[in-house]
């Protein structure tokens, strides 16, 4: 067999242990590429379970074979959204072994990796050379602008990895080398900004991969007043070093638009701005506090500025989310801010998306969510929050599990290091009763943050799932410490506690709610989890019948709940689905 095989979208380096989905490297372990080998090398024909105990254990370790071997073969399949039911790659003949199902190509063979014909290209933080910590928001918020400036480029063409997943390399170590066959890219830019009150400079470096040679390197020297016209000179400069003839032609024709269309003509509401996207990134109560005073006083200084309208809309949209404040309210709020953004510029793929989200969240009216879903994914269908809203917002609450899946999985390709991200997808091998995937998943994310609360959650909901009780209960108290005892982690861990049968401790959970909740928002499906968990029905239906009235985000998922399938022909529960248009 060559030492790279093809099948579908999928490339496997042999010689390395290295599996590529259009370029991009999955992470897979050892023993899963080994029976990926084993069945690339006889396909279309049967590989039996005792060949496969030769070849992934020697017959001097002792193993739960059948136990393992399910285990491996469940991180293949996941690995590359297969599934046994229905299988596109590997099939499953009982109590035999499995057969390899589609078509394999061998390529020849080298010792590069193997990739597709679109570049791909890592924007790494840039440097902030003001010598005050103070700036680094504005140096931060340079490497997102020229992110999305060279993104816009030619999307189709070029690929460009996502904000997210280019912050994580901030302060990193790692060289160009490393960091490239981390995440499977061609280039990476370097760069660094320094500004004064009337100039700013942006030092740029575009480093080719494969040998870490300095493609070009160029210092951009502007009055502040120019740094829109900067960003697009340096999006358009680097494109052209990595494009192709199809890159160059697209790259043309959008420059003029791109030019002529600034996000705001008043450079203190930019800077403004700047500061509040900074705060709202962390993610944190004190973080979205200054990321709103920062933006409203941005729209103060230009009301025209659609960026600092979409900002506060995806800030309300995490209040509510988060429980920070009721959902009822921050809809409101945040879908006057979308509405208003979309006012000013239509042509905000991602803001269309954010609009279906708040259509779901205000009125559950499914046909304008899909109606924005569909102009989002028109306008860019490559955008990695794009599709994850199409999934979160559309695909997700009528079950259509699989497909939400199988988008947030493309995202990754494009942000393959965003939490976030990766989060939605332990979330919905959850809801898809992948637990043991899910629970794959959420490790990974502790990997990456051993202090990120929800990896734990995803952790304990699965553990659940599977009443491993004790385990489950570890994992979301750990959340729940983390979260600095959020409500919403709480009723989670209620529900465990309940159904593992320490009904003391639950019960003394709905007290303290209870409290909270007379001085501050509590969601009512942590009441309805953990009364639900202790069987008591009537007020556990009672809690998500008001949950859905004050439009809880936790109930969305109302038809993906594994542990609601006991009372789905309960009257009530189709009463609900009716409240949420869902009765379909």
């Amino acid at each position: 067999m060559s030492s790279i095989v093809r099948f579908d979208c999928y490339e496997v380096d042999v010689a390395s242990g290295q599996l590529f989905k259009r370029g991009l490297r999955i992470p897979l372990r050892e023993k899963s590429i080994a029976l990926l080998t084993a069945l690339l090398e006889h396909p279309g024909e049967l590989v039996t379970r005792e060949e496969l105990r030769h070849r992934l254990w020697h017959d001097d370790v002792f193993v739960d074979f059948d136990n393992n071997l399910n285990t491996v073969l469940g991180r293949l399949r996941e690995a590359l959204s297969d599934s046994a039911e229905h299988p596109r790659f590997v099939e499953t003949l009982p109590k035999r072994g499995y057969r390899f199902i589609a078509a394999v190509h061998s390529l020849p063979s080298t010792s590069a990796p193997p990739t597709t014909n679109v570049p791909r290209l890592l924007v790494l933080p840039f440097v902030n050379l003001s010598g005050d910590p103070g700036d680094d928001y504005f140096s931060d918020a340079m490497t997102d602008e020229i992110i999305t400036a060279i993104a816009a480029v030619s999307p189709k063409h070029l690929g460009v990895i996502a904000r997210t997943t280019a912050m994580r390399f901030k302060g990193s170590r790692k060289n160009v080398g490393q960091i490239g066959h981390e995440i499977a890219v061609d280039y990476v830019v370097e760069g660094a900004v320094r500004r004064t009150e009337r100039q700013v400079g942006i030092n740029v470096q575009l480093v080719k991969v494969t040998d870490q040679t300095h493609v070009f390197a160029k210092k951009y020297l502007g009055d502040a007043d120019d740094i829109f016209r900067m960003q697009d000179i340096i999006a358009q400069e680097v494109a052209a070093e990595v494009a192709t003839t199809r890159v160059k032609e697209s790259s043309s024709a959008s420059h003029v638009e791109r030019a002529s269309r600034k996000p705001t003509r008043n450079l203190a509401a930019y800077d403004l701005y700047l500061r509040g996207r900074f705060q709202l990134y962390k993610l944190s109560a004190e973080g979205f506090k200054q990321a709103k005073q920062y933006l409203e006083n941005a729209l103060e200084r230009d009301p025209e500025f659609a960026l600092a309208c979409d900002a506060l809309a995806e800030l309300y949209w995490y209040l509510g989310f988060f429980g920070y404040l009721p959902p009822k309210e921050t809809c409101s709020r945040g879908l006057f801010y979308t509405v208003r953004a979309l006012e000013i510029d239509s042509s905000l793929a991602d803001t269309h998306a954010l609009l279906g989200m708040y259509r779901k969240q205000v009125d559950y009216d499914w046909p304008e969510v899909r109606r924005e879903m569909s102009i989002a994914l028109e306008l860019n269908p490559t955008s990695p929050v794009v599709k994850l809203r199409y999934a979160m917002g559309e695909l997700m609450p009528f079950g259509r599990l699989e497909e939400a899946i199988t988008q947030i999985k493309m995202a990754l390709e494009s942000d393959p290091l965003s939490m976030i991200i990766r989060s939605w997808l332990g979330v919905m091998l959850w809801f898809d009763r992948q637990y043991e995937q899910a629970i794959e998943e959420a490790r990974r994310l502790i990997e990456l943050d051993t202090n990120y609360e929800v990896g734990y959650l995803i952790v304990g909901q699965a553990c659940c799932m599977q009443h491993a009780f004790d385990n489950a209960v570890v994992a979301l108290r750990k959340a729940s410490e983390l979260s600095g005892n959020s409500p919403m982690v709480r009723g989670w861990l209620g529900m465990a506690l309940a159904q593992g049968g320490n009904t003391s401790e639950a019960r003394n959970l709905l007290q303290n709610l209870s409290a909270v909740a007379a001085r501050a928002y509590v969601p009512p499906s942590s009441f309805a989890w953990i009364h639900f968990g202790l069987g008591e029905l009537d007020e556990a239906f009672l809690w998500m019948d008001r949950a859905i009235e004050e439009r809880d985000p936790m109930m969305t998922p109302i038809k993906s709940y594994a542990f609601l399938d006991p009372v789905r022909n309960d009257s009530r529960f189709a009463t609900l689905l009716r409240k949420m248009n869902l009765d379909v």
